[in-house]
């Protein structure tokens, strides 16, 4: 029997399987909500830790996401090795106490080095679920379980910024950390109290050189893995791209900052459309050939864009409203991809489900804010520079897609 066959399920699991999708969800909603929520803080935290160079703000975002990619590098190894509950408590804790010193920095400096802690924590929960996921599910069923995932994911923190405001509003941008403590506590307890350990004692792979190593090696030399992990990393980079202008391109290129939350919760509901359509479709067409569309889509509508940018083509009551428009299709995306490309580089790769999750998920993390960081920097008050990136970005992933099968 095949390993992908051997580990579909599982006697431990016990949560009804709406509640199993919902705790998983909730999960990785705390990490976009990490995200999501400083947005609105980012010009109080540029006017006092950094009011001489306020595109260092930015920073905030991509040293998260930095941190949550080195993390990944441990977390999966370290739950191969411990239990799947075990690692995402460590994690929680790691991200807990980091937001701690956050509350209470006092400079630009101390800030980034909270968050990259921070960050690091977040791996827990978000490279171990997916290997929780594994323990139970392969192939098309797994990526149909992560679309459901992926969809509350996605409403969920669309609320992120309207909270975050809210929170500044009471309590400066200090009062978002709350937040972060909040999503940390409930997601920690509903994992202990619910969830049932997924990865059997005799399954587990001791922390050791040589096992490490060699399972490290079957994950860097299949092809497969490592297409799917490129694809990914061009993906999240040209969605960590936008986020990290997100605020500036909407308060300052098109006058919608006060109404910035709105209109992000407005962009993440539309684009929540795609995890829908996955997880009713995947089933029957497959990983790999929706995906590619998706890419295909994306290619198109950014190229349009950009034409439409540089031409001066469009009228100016028409620049906010495609402009919207292109953003709801880059979330879209990712609706559609993400999910299918995580269960399409962990179909094979079961027995060390933690170790694959974390080598692609580092991979990706890593080198995507590498395409997101140079982006959000280029910022000139135009969204010319984000949009040519996500045009590369799709153009690429689109190309590398005919290599992969499903």
């Amino acid at each position: 029997m095949s390993h992908a066959a051997s580990f579909q399920q599982t006697p431990l699991r016990r949560l009804p399987m709406p509640e199993f999708i919902a705790m998983l969800a909730f999960l990785f909603a705390t990490i976009a909500f990490s995200i999501d929520a400083m947005l609105p803080a980012l010009p109080d935290i540029a006017a006092e830790l950094t009011p001489d160079n306020v595109n260092r703000a930015q920073l905030i975002l991509t040293v998260f996401v930095a941190g949550m990619g080195v993390g990944t590098l441990f977390a999966g190894p370290i739950s191969d090795a411990i239990g799947r509950k075990r690692a995402i408590t460590i994690g929680f804790g790691i991200y807990a106490a980091a937001t701690v010193v956050a509350i209470f920095a006092n400079s630009i400096e101390m800030l980034l080095v909270a968050r990259f802690v921070q960050g690091l924590g977040a791996s827990g929960p978000r490279i171990v679920g997916l290997a929780l996921v594994r323990d139970l599910y392969a192939g098309r069923e797994m990526a149909r379980i992560t679309s459901f995932v992926m969809m509350v994911f996605i409403i969920v923190p669309a609320l992120a910024p309207s909270i975050g405001a809210g929170m500044i509003y009471l309590a400066g941008w200090h009062g978002v950390f709350i937040g972060f403590l909040l999503f940390a506590l409930i997601g920690c307890s509903w994992l202990n109290l619910r969830q049932a350990e997924t990865l059997l004692p005799e399954r587990r792979r001791p922390l050791r050189a040589g096992p490490l190593r060699e399972a490290a090696r079957e994950v860097l030399t299949s092809r497969h893995v490592m297409l799917c992990t490129l694809i990914l990393t061009l993906g999240f980079g040209q969605m960590f791209g936008l986020l990290s202008s997100a605020q500036q391109l909407f308060g300052e290129a098109y006058g919608k900052g006060d109404a910035f939350p709105a209109w992000f919760a407005a962009m993440a509901l539309l684009s929540g459309s795609g995890t829908i359509l996955n997880a009713t479709f995947v089933t029957r067409f497959g990983m790999r050939r929706i995906a590619k569309w998706a890419y295909i889509m994306q290619t198109c509508v950014s190229a349009t864009m950009l034409i439409l940018l540089l031409s001066g083509a469009l009228p100016p009551a028409l620049h906010f409203p495609a402009f919207f428009v292109w953003c709801v299709s880059v979330f879209f995306m990712a609706g559609v991809t993400f999910g299918n490309l995580n269960a399409l580089a962990l179909q094979y790769m079961g027995h060390i489900a933690g170790m694959a999750a974390s080598i692609v998920a580092a991979i990706s993390t890593v080198l995507a804010t590498l395409i997101a960081a140079p982006v959000g920097q280029l910022y000139n008050g135009t969204a010319l520079p984000v949009v040519a990136a996500t045009l590369i970005c799709s153009g690429l992933a689109w190309f590398m897609m005919r290599f992969l099968t499903d």
